[in-house]
Protein backbone atom coordinates (compact mmCIF):
# COMPACT_ATOMS: atom_id res chain seq x y z
CA UNK A 1 0.00 0.00 0.00
CA UNK A 2 1.21 3.16 -0.90
CA UNK A 3 1.79 5.40 2.22
CA UNK A 4 1.90 9.62 2.62
CA UNK A 5 5.59 10.57 2.07
CA UNK A 6 5.42 12.55 5.39
CA UNK A 7 5.53 8.80 6.43
CA UNK A 8 8.49 7.69 4.25
CA UNK A 9 10.64 10.87 5.27
CA UNK A 10 11.59 11.34 8.63
CA UNK A 11 14.66 13.61 9.75
CA UNK A 12 14.46 13.20 13.25
CA UNK A 13 15.59 9.25 12.68
CA UNK A 14 17.77 10.09 9.83
CA UNK A 15 19.22 12.74 7.11
CA UNK A 16 20.11 10.34 4.48
CA UNK A 17 17.86 9.10 1.95
CA UNK A 18 17.82 6.89 -1.05
CA UNK A 19 16.01 7.80 -3.79
CA UNK A 20 15.17 6.03 -7.04
CA UNK A 21 12.86 7.15 -10.53
CA UNK A 22 12.34 4.95 -13.45
CA UNK A 23 10.86 6.20 -16.87
CA UNK A 24 7.47 5.04 -18.19
CA UNK A 25 8.27 5.14 -21.40
CA UNK A 26 9.96 2.44 -23.70
CA UNK A 27 12.27 4.82 -24.72
CA UNK A 28 15.74 4.70 -23.16
CA UNK A 29 16.09 7.73 -20.58
CA UNK A 30 19.59 7.30 -21.81
CA UNK A 31 21.75 4.87 -23.71
CA UNK A 32 20.95 3.05 -26.68
CA UNK A 33 17.37 2.47 -27.68
CA UNK A 34 16.96 -0.37 -29.83
CA UNK A 35 13.73 0.08 -31.12
CA UNK A 36 14.08 3.88 -33.12
CA UNK A 37 18.11 3.52 -33.25
CA UNK A 38 18.18 6.52 -31.23
CA UNK A 39 21.02 7.31 -28.69
CA UNK A 40 20.50 9.15 -25.46
CA UNK A 41 23.43 9.35 -23.71
CA UNK A 42 23.06 13.00 -23.23
CA UNK A 43 20.41 13.03 -21.39
CA UNK A 44 22.73 11.61 -18.60
CA UNK A 45 24.46 14.56 -18.22
CA UNK A 46 21.60 16.39 -18.18
CA UNK A 47 20.34 14.75 -15.04
CA UNK A 48 24.17 15.21 -13.57
CA UNK A 49 24.35 18.77 -14.35
CA UNK A 50 20.68 19.45 -13.09
CA UNK A 51 21.66 17.43 -9.66
CA UNK A 52 24.72 19.43 -8.91
CA UNK A 53 22.55 22.75 -9.73
CA UNK A 54 19.66 21.51 -7.25
CA UNK A 55 22.05 20.89 -4.60
CA UNK A 56 24.02 24.26 -5.13
CA UNK A 57 20.52 25.89 -4.55
CA UNK A 58 18.25 23.26 -1.87
CA UNK A 59 20.19 22.63 1.30
CA UNK A 60 20.40 18.52 0.08
CA UNK A 61 23.91 17.21 -0.67
CA UNK A 62 24.92 13.94 -3.13
CA UNK A 63 26.74 11.23 -1.19
CA UNK A 64 26.43 8.97 -4.63
CA UNK A 65 24.63 8.88 -7.94
CA UNK A 66 24.27 6.09 -10.62
CA UNK A 67 22.70 7.20 -14.08
CA UNK A 68 20.97 4.27 -15.90
CA UNK A 69 19.62 3.16 -19.12
CA UNK A 70 15.64 3.97 -17.82
CA UNK A 71 16.41 4.53 -13.98
CA UNK A 72 18.89 6.78 -11.83
CA UNK A 73 19.91 6.31 -8.33
CA UNK A 74 20.76 9.17 -5.56
CA UNK A 75 22.16 9.04 -1.77
CA UNK A 76 21.16 12.55 -0.15
CA UNK A 77 21.96 13.82 2.36
CA UNK A 78 19.64 16.35 3.90
CA UNK A 79 20.86 19.14 6.22
CA UNK A 80 18.28 20.98 7.43
CA UNK A 81 20.38 23.00 10.14
CA UNK A 82 22.52 24.27 7.59
CA UNK A 83 18.63 26.07 5.86
CA UNK A 84 17.04 26.97 9.31
CA UNK A 85 20.78 29.05 9.20
CA UNK A 86 20.01 30.88 6.20
CA UNK A 87 19.35 34.67 6.41
CA UNK A 88 16.41 35.58 4.58
CA UNK A 89 18.63 37.15 1.71
CA UNK A 90 20.19 33.78 1.42
CA UNK A 91 16.89 31.89 0.67
CA UNK A 92 15.79 34.32 -1.83
CA UNK A 93 18.35 34.04 -3.43
CA UNK A 94 18.53 30.58 -3.70
CA UNK A 95 14.82 30.16 -4.34
CA UNK A 96 15.06 33.01 -7.26
CA UNK A 97 17.48 30.67 -8.97
CA UNK A 98 14.40 28.15 -9.54
CA UNK A 99 11.89 30.18 -10.03
CA UNK A 100 10.00 34.10 -10.07
CA UNK A 101 9.61 35.58 -6.73
CA UNK A 102 7.28 37.65 -5.23
CA UNK A 103 5.95 41.60 -5.36
CA UNK A 104 6.33 41.56 -1.49
CA UNK A 105 9.96 40.28 -2.02
CA UNK A 106 11.10 42.55 -4.68
CA UNK A 107 10.25 45.34 -2.92
CA UNK A 108 12.30 44.01 0.33
CA UNK A 109 14.91 43.73 -2.17
CA UNK A 110 14.63 46.76 -3.16
CA UNK A 111 15.49 48.58 0.23
CA UNK A 112 11.28 49.53 0.55
CA UNK A 113 10.27 49.41 4.35
CA UNK A 114 7.19 47.21 4.40
CA UNK A 115 4.11 48.07 6.56
CA UNK A 116 3.34 45.06 9.86
CA UNK A 117 0.91 43.38 7.65
CA UNK A 118 3.34 43.11 4.51
CA UNK A 119 5.60 42.38 6.79
CA UNK A 120 4.07 39.43 8.62
CA UNK A 121 3.25 38.04 5.06
CA UNK A 122 7.04 38.18 3.92
CA UNK A 123 7.90 36.28 6.77
CA UNK A 124 5.59 33.66 5.98
CA UNK A 125 6.62 33.13 2.34
CA UNK A 126 10.12 33.26 3.38
CA UNK A 127 9.38 30.60 5.92
CA UNK A 128 7.78 28.27 3.54
CA UNK A 129 10.55 28.61 0.67
CA UNK A 130 13.13 27.69 3.69
CA UNK A 131 11.06 24.80 4.54
CA UNK A 132 11.11 23.86 0.90
CA UNK A 133 14.76 24.18 0.03
CA UNK A 134 15.40 21.11 2.19
CA UNK A 135 12.47 19.12 1.63
CA UNK A 136 13.24 15.66 -0.62
CA UNK A 137 9.79 16.00 -2.86
CA UNK A 138 10.85 19.37 -3.88
CA UNK A 139 14.21 18.80 -5.22
CA UNK A 140 12.89 15.56 -6.95
CA UNK A 141 9.90 17.74 -8.13
CA UNK A 142 12.65 20.58 -9.92
CA UNK A 143 14.74 17.38 -11.05
CA UNK A 144 12.40 15.17 -12.55
CA UNK A 145 9.72 17.62 -14.10
CA UNK A 146 13.04 19.74 -15.43
CA UNK A 147 14.16 16.37 -17.47
CA UNK A 148 10.49 15.23 -18.66
CA UNK A 149 10.15 18.59 -20.08
CA UNK A 150 13.60 18.77 -22.16
CA UNK A 151 13.08 14.87 -22.88
CA UNK A 152 9.78 15.85 -24.37
CA UNK A 153 10.59 18.51 -26.26
CA UNK A 154 13.34 16.19 -27.94
CA UNK A 155 10.78 13.62 -28.40
CA UNK A 156 8.31 15.86 -29.58
CA UNK A 157 5.50 14.14 -27.29
CA UNK A 158 3.49 15.20 -24.41
CA UNK A 159 2.25 12.88 -21.33
CA UNK A 160 4.05 11.27 -18.53
CA UNK A 161 8.03 10.24 -18.66
CA UNK A 162 8.32 9.10 -14.74
CA UNK A 163 6.84 6.26 -13.84
CA UNK A 164 4.57 7.33 -11.00
CA UNK A 165 6.45 9.20 -8.02
CA UNK A 166 10.18 8.66 -6.92
CA UNK A 167 10.97 5.98 -4.30
CA UNK A 168 12.49 6.67 -1.24
CA UNK A 169 14.21 4.51 1.40
CA UNK A 170 15.59 6.12 4.45
CA UNK A 171 19.11 4.82 5.69
CA UNK A 172 18.84 4.65 9.53
CA UNK A 173 22.17 3.71 10.52
CA UNK A 174 26.17 4.06 8.83
CA UNK A 175 26.09 0.36 7.93
CA UNK A 176 22.82 1.54 5.82
CA UNK A 177 24.49 4.56 3.92
CA UNK A 178 27.49 3.07 3.46
CA UNK A 179 26.45 -0.16 1.72
CA UNK A 180 23.46 1.78 -0.20
CA UNK A 181 26.32 3.53 -1.44
CA UNK A 182 27.93 0.74 -2.25
CA UNK A 183 25.04 -0.89 -4.16
CA UNK A 184 24.63 2.34 -6.33
CA UNK A 185 27.99 2.86 -7.03
CA UNK A 186 28.58 -0.48 -8.20
CA UNK A 187 24.84 -0.39 -10.31
CA UNK A 188 27.20 -0.45 -13.78
CA UNK A 189 29.00 -3.35 -12.80
CA UNK A 190 25.91 -5.58 -11.69
CA UNK A 191 24.39 -4.84 -14.88
CA UNK A 192 27.22 -6.03 -17.00
CA UNK A 193 27.96 -2.31 -18.63
CA UNK A 194 31.47 -1.59 -17.56
CA UNK A 195 34.25 -3.79 -15.98
CA UNK A 196 35.96 -1.50 -13.68
CA UNK A 197 35.18 1.86 -11.29
CA UNK A 198 36.68 4.00 -13.46
CA UNK A 199 34.67 3.13 -16.48
CA UNK A 200 31.29 3.42 -14.82
CA UNK A 201 30.15 5.96 -16.60
CA UNK A 202 27.73 8.91 -14.88
CA UNK A 203 28.52 7.36 -11.48
CA UNK A 204 29.67 9.48 -8.35
CA UNK A 205 31.92 6.65 -7.75
CA UNK A 206 33.64 7.69 -11.34
CA UNK A 207 33.88 11.12 -10.53
CA UNK A 208 35.10 10.86 -7.02
CA UNK A 209 38.08 8.61 -8.88
CA UNK A 210 38.87 10.94 -11.46
CA UNK A 211 39.06 13.84 -9.49
CA UNK A 212 41.17 12.20 -6.80
CA UNK A 213 43.43 10.95 -9.40
CA UNK A 214 43.68 14.74 -11.50
CA UNK A 215 44.41 16.08 -7.58
CA UNK A 216 47.10 13.65 -6.96
CA UNK A 217 48.97 14.07 -10.23
CA UNK A 218 50.83 16.58 -7.68
CA UNK A 219 53.78 14.90 -6.40
CA UNK A 220 53.43 17.21 -3.37
CA UNK A 221 49.84 16.97 -2.99
CA UNK A 222 49.92 13.24 -3.03
CA UNK A 223 52.75 12.64 -0.68
CA UNK A 224 50.47 15.25 1.93
CA UNK A 225 47.63 13.19 1.07
CA UNK A 226 49.19 9.47 1.70
CA UNK A 227 50.77 10.65 4.65
CA UNK A 228 46.92 11.97 5.98
CA UNK A 229 45.13 8.47 4.47
CA UNK A 230 42.22 9.30 6.74
CA UNK A 231 42.43 13.01 6.65
CA UNK A 232 41.70 13.63 2.96
CA UNK A 233 41.62 16.79 2.31
CA UNK A 234 38.20 18.27 0.55
CA UNK A 235 40.65 19.99 -2.47
CA UNK A 236 41.05 16.10 -3.58
CA UNK A 237 36.87 15.55 -3.81
CA UNK A 238 34.30 16.93 -6.01
CA UNK A 239 32.91 19.97 -4.57
CA UNK A 240 29.63 19.00 -5.74
CA UNK A 241 29.59 16.00 -2.98
CA UNK A 242 29.47 15.09 -0.09
CA UNK A 243 33.04 14.67 0.75
CA UNK A 244 34.26 11.62 2.64
CA UNK A 245 36.30 12.55 6.16
CA UNK A 246 35.15 10.31 9.01
CA UNK A 247 33.36 10.50 12.45
CA UNK A 248 35.69 13.12 13.53
CA UNK A 249 35.21 15.88 10.96
CA UNK A 250 31.82 17.34 10.99
CA UNK A 251 29.60 17.91 7.68
CA UNK A 252 31.18 14.73 5.96
CA UNK A 253 30.37 11.36 5.17
CA UNK A 254 31.91 9.30 8.30
CA UNK A 255 34.15 7.05 6.43
CA UNK A 256 37.42 7.80 5.22
CA UNK A 257 37.39 8.52 0.86
CA UNK A 258 40.44 5.91 -0.02
CA UNK A 259 38.60 3.37 2.54
CA UNK A 260 35.56 3.53 0.51
CA UNK A 261 37.25 3.52 -3.16
CA UNK A 262 38.95 0.34 -1.84
CA UNK A 263 35.75 -1.31 -0.47
CA UNK A 264 33.44 -0.60 -3.77
CA UNK A 265 36.92 -1.95 -5.40
CA UNK A 266 36.84 -5.36 -3.57
CA UNK A 267 33.31 -5.74 -3.68
CA UNK A 268 32.99 -5.38 -7.27
CA UNK A 269 35.31 -7.94 -7.65
CA UNK A 270 33.22 -10.36 -5.93
CA UNK A 271 30.19 -9.34 -7.58
CA UNK A 272 31.78 -9.98 -10.77
CA UNK A 273 34.38 -12.87 -11.06
CA UNK A 274 35.54 -12.95 -14.43
CA UNK A 275 37.03 -9.06 -13.73
CA UNK A 276 40.38 -8.85 -14.06
CA UNK A 277 42.81 -8.36 -11.15
CA UNK A 278 43.28 -10.12 -8.19
CA UNK A 279 40.79 -10.26 -5.47
CA UNK A 280 42.34 -9.48 -2.29
CA UNK A 281 41.40 -11.75 0.60
CA UNK A 282 42.11 -9.37 3.09
CA UNK A 283 38.43 -8.16 4.00
CA UNK A 284 38.66 -4.29 3.41
CA UNK A 285 39.24 -1.88 7.06
CA UNK A 286 35.43 -0.62 6.86
CA UNK A 287 33.78 -4.19 7.01
CA UNK A 288 36.44 -4.75 9.82
CA UNK A 289 35.52 -1.78 11.56
CA UNK A 290 32.22 -1.86 11.45
CA UNK A 291 31.99 -5.67 12.24
CA UNK A 292 30.39 -6.64 9.03
CA UNK A 293 30.49 -9.74 7.87
CA UNK A 294 31.53 -10.79 4.70
CA UNK A 295 28.83 -12.68 2.88
CA UNK A 296 26.18 -10.31 5.07
CA UNK A 297 27.87 -6.83 2.91
CA UNK A 298 28.06 -9.13 0.08
CA UNK A 299 24.37 -10.36 0.03
CA UNK A 300 23.72 -7.03 0.76
CA UNK A 301 25.71 -4.51 -2.32
CA UNK A 302 23.45 -6.92 -4.57
CA UNK A 303 19.97 -7.06 -3.25
CA UNK A 304 19.59 -3.94 -1.59
CA UNK A 305 16.28 -2.71 -2.81
CA UNK A 306 15.27 -5.91 -2.13
CA UNK A 307 16.37 -6.36 1.15
CA UNK A 308 14.81 -3.62 2.43
CA UNK A 309 11.42 -1.37 2.07
CA UNK A 310 11.21 2.13 2.67
CA UNK A 311 13.54 1.84 5.83
CA UNK A 312 16.95 0.19 5.63
CA UNK A 313 19.28 0.00 8.74
CA UNK A 314 20.34 -2.68 11.76
CA UNK A 315 17.45 -5.32 12.60
CA UNK A 316 17.55 -3.37 15.96
CA UNK A 317 17.13 0.31 14.75
CA UNK A 318 14.40 -1.32 11.86
CA UNK A 319 12.01 -2.45 15.10
CA UNK A 320 12.55 1.10 16.41
CA UNK A 321 11.36 2.86 13.85
CA UNK A 322 8.85 0.42 13.20
CA UNK A 323 7.60 1.08 16.92
CA UNK A 324 7.74 5.02 16.23
CA UNK A 325 5.71 4.72 13.42
CA UNK A 326 3.04 2.71 15.00
CA UNK A 327 3.39 -0.30 12.71
CA UNK A 328 3.92 -3.97 13.78
CA UNK A 329 7.62 -4.51 11.67
CA UNK A 330 9.63 -3.47 8.60
CA UNK A 331 10.91 -5.63 5.75
CA UNK A 332 14.80 -6.32 6.72
CA UNK A 333 13.92 -6.88 10.25
CA UNK A 334 13.70 -10.89 9.58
Amino acid sequence: MTRARKKLIDLASTSYYHLISRCVRRAFLCGDDKYTGKNFDHRREWLVERIKLLSSVFAIEVAAYAIMSNHYHLVVNVNRRQALDWSDDEVIKRWYQLYNGHFLVDRHLKGEQLDKPSLLFFNEIIAKWRERLYDISWYMKNLNEYIAREANKEDNCTGKYWEGRYKSQALLDETAVLSCMAYVDLNPIRANIADTLEDSDFTSIQERIAHFKAFTTDTVKANKLLKQKDNIQHESQPAQLKPFGGNHIKHTIPFALLDYIELVDWSGRHIDPKKKGHINKTMPKVLLTLNIEEAQWLESIQRFRQQYSNFAGSKQRLKQQAASNDVKWYKGTG
